[in-house]
């Protein structure tokens, strides 16, 4: 580490070196000669922007200093949060989170600036600034003093939101350790986090539990809506979305979870029952009526879906039908159409054929998007799902070379996500059809399982 004074010797070695006077290299960077000055004898602390005119001034990239002017002013100087806040700030924009890191383990020993280092966790994370953000909450809540606090409850939420992964044992780390904090939360931000939850346990097919968080949403839910019911004067509000769109989700779920069971009726009373909850919002705002039509259109391919799923395949034209108008729904839909396909021994060929640009198109891409709820977890698993579907439906319409590439796609992307119950069945498909692989194939299998430590031989 350089010493406190490497900042200033900078400046003067510049100054002699340039043959620079104070008063100019005060015009150069718009600094007071007087400030300059003090700064150069250590008689006046200095700012974050006198710091980042002087680095402009002297033709070096803005931050150059930054590690240097945080050992300064904040590890071997008692810091002050008026150039404290500025610092993180600029740090946090130009992604030097060593320095975030460096300097809130040294401040968070006094637990006075904890309140002001949360504010600023919340507005990195209003910016998007998620490593950042990240990092001040992990201090926060090791510093929070009372355990059962909501700013503990929060950090905590917003440390699960910020750490959640492709690796689904991480994620589960990470909704096991946050669980217990939801009561603290606000009452309607405790919807938000069950929602959360139930989403991340879908990803990892746990379905009794994403039944049960669903179950819970829905009576939180149903109290917030009489709460309000019972307010002359409409509160600001907490939730992320309106009331309504809560139990619309939940009964989502409970009608996701009955058609994994493969309780389709079930699943298909669900979905009526959602439909009507969006139906009856009275005199909807623009910001509801989206989230209707929303809730209206899932409702309208899921029937199509827990029809084909059922094994009737009659209403598939219909479905490809709603799936041209909504291509946001394809990479789930075409999971469950090839299930269903393979399932039943069904030829899809023509509807494989008619999407061909639209698989492909997910084929190269290297999250899938979706639209609102979806997050990037469910999408990678579907990803994953539906290549190893579609390898399962060309291998059985023997299609083996296309088969097997479809399978060593979805490999690739349990392999990159630590999915070890996919890994498990990809391999175990792979090997039925090993000698029939490419040399091509055998060597992109093995250099992907090579990557998990597993022994590769021959039957």
């Amino acid at each position: 580490m350089e010493s406190v004074t490497t900042i200033t010797i900078h400046i003067e070695n510049y100054m002699r070196e340039n043959d620079l006077k104070l008063q100019h290299f005060s015009d150069i960077t718009g600094i007071n000669v007087g400030t300059l000055s003090a700064i150069l004898k250590g008689s006046r602390p200095m700012s974050m922007n006198q710091l980042n005119q002087i680095t402009s001034a002297m033709g070096l990239e803005k931050g150059y200093f930054y590690e240097t002017y945080g050992v300064e002013s904040f590890i071997e100087s008692s810091p002050h949060w008026r150039r404290l806040e500025p610092y993180l700030h600029e740090c946090a924009e130009l992604g030097k989170l060593q320095c975030i890191q460096q300097v809130i383990t040294h401040v968070t020993d006094d637990r006075s600036y904890i309140e002001e280092l949360f504010d600023v966790a919340e507005s990195f994370f209003a910016k998007g600034l998620k490593e950042a953000a990240l990092i001040l909450y992990e201090c926060v809540a090791d510093s929070e003093k009372y355990q059962h606090s909501e700013r503990l409850a929060l950090c905590q939420y917003r440390i699960f939101l910020l750490q959640k992964t492709l690796n689904k044992l991480t994620n589960l780390n990470a909704a096991v350790k946050f669980e217990p904090y939801i009561d603290k939360l606000n009452e309607e931000m405790q919807l938000d986090a069950l929602k959360d939850l139930a989403n991340l346990y879908s990803t990892m097919n746990l379905w009794d539990k994403v039944f049960e968080l669903a179950e819970e949403l829905i009576r939180r839910t149903d109290l917030q809506i009489h709460l309000q019911s019972l307010r002359r004067k409409r509160k600001t509000r907490v939730a992320c979305y309106p009331l309504f769109t809560y139990k619309a989700y939940a009964i989502l779920h409970k009608a996701h979870v009955s058609g994994e069971r493969r309780q389709y009726i079930k699943a298909l009373e669900y979905t009526g029952i959602y439909e009507d909850i969006v139906n009856k919002v009275n005199d909807p705002t623009g910001e509801e009526q989206e989230l209707i039509e929303l809730f209206k259109g899932w409702a309208e391919g899921n029937r199509h879906l827990y029809k084909v799923l059922s094994g009737d395949f009659e209403v598939l034209n219909d479905y490809l039908d709603y799936l041209d108008v909504n291509h946001e729904e394809i990479s789930t839909a075409f999971v469950y159409i090839i299930q269903a396909a393979n399932q039943y021994s069904y030829n899809i060929d023509y509807t494989l054929n008619r999407f061909k640009n639209q698989i492909n198109e997910i084929r190269t891409k290297k999250y899938v998007k979706v639209k609102r709820a979806y997050n990037e977890q469910a999408s990678n698993f579907r990803y994953i799902r539906l290549f190893y579907e579609l390898a399962k439906y060309r291998l059985n319409q023997n299609q083996v070379d296309r088969g097997i590439n479809d399978l060593i796609t979805s490999l690739q992307r349990c392999v990159s996500s630590n999915d070890d119950m996919m890994c498990i069945k990809c391999i175990d498909l792979y090997g039925k059809y090993r000698d029939r692989a490419s040399k091509t194939q055998e060597e992109q299998y093995t250099k992907l399982i090579d990557k998990l430590g597993v022994p590769t031989f021959r039957s």
